[in-house]
């Protein structure tokens, strides 16, 4: 939390410098008479204002929504697992078990494992997808001699799939980051934005509006990283669901809804 703490003055204070020398790397440039340049710069200034926000604004919005995308996912993945948890014990209590276990086994390698994978190497852990199959071709091998066991068995083979589809769609949001282009287009548009207040002279409340400017776009920059992975601080986001299911078996399979 202190390092978050820390990264995030970074950012703001980095924007904030950076903000204030290209505006003074501006006045020293430019020598003649800048009180002439007003109007235009205020013109300029206004067109790159509006299109580094534009940048921002819908970039800031797609990691939102990615992150939020994440929280979903994994309702829907452990959902699925509670079901193939709870419909193995239905189909036959021992013949059921393996089943379980493998579900349970899967649980604590994401939790353990694969949440810190994808944080490093933006993949899914090979381990995880071992007990996946194992539990698909666990299921695959089911032998229903009723209408019960066959219609628990197509139910669990369709939960199967849909843990295979939402493990997917975690790995392609962590692979998901942002590339250097974005921040050289939003370093330059801070930059360019800067530079266009040179007309204005070096008054304490001129220079403590575009330090404001500075630190507000490096507060929107720090929270555009930190979602940009949110398998990692400073935007970690916890595997919250699965933990609960996870507590769910280990406490007792009973408390599992039916």
């Amino acid at each position: 939390m202190i390092l978050d703490g820390l990264l995030g003055l970074l950012f703001v204070g980095g924007t904030v410098a950076v903000t204030l020398g290209a505006y003074f790397l501006m006045r020293l440039a430019v020598r003649h008479d800048a009180e002439r340049d007003k109007e235009l710069a205020a013109s300029v200034l206004t067109r790159i204002a509006a299109l580094h926000a534009l940048i921002l604004a819908l970039v800031f919005a797609q990691e939102m929504v990615d992150y939020q995308q994440l929280r979903l996912e994994g309702a829907t993945e452990t959902n699925a697992i509670a079901d193939i948890y709870n419909d193995a014990k239905r189909y036959d209590p021992v013949l059921g078990q393996p089943i379980r276990e493998d579900v349970s086994d899967y649980l604590n390698v994401v939790i353990r494992d694969e949440w810190s994978t994808l944080a490093v190497q933006r993949r899914l852990d090979p381990a995880a997808w071992a007990l996946w199959e194992n539990i698909y071709e666990y299921v695959l091998d089911l032998e229903p001699t009723t209408e019960r066991q066959r219609g628990l068995r197509e139910h669990m083979l369709e939960k199967v799939h849909d843990i295979s589809e939402q493990r997917t769609k975690r790995e392609m949001i962590g692979q998901d980051s942002l590339g250097a282009f974005f921040w050289f287009a939003a370093t330059s548009g801070l930059i360019f934005s800067a530079v266009a207040f040179y007309p204005f002279a070096p008054e304490p409340r001129s220079l403590l509006l575009l330090s404001l400017y500075g630190g507000f776009t490096g507060v929107v920059l720090f929270m555009i990283f930190a979602f940009s992975n949110p398998y990692r601080a400073p935007g970690f986001l916890p595997p919250g669901a699965f933990e609960r299911l996870q507590q769910h078996i280990k406490s007792d399979a009973g408390l599992l809804p039916e």
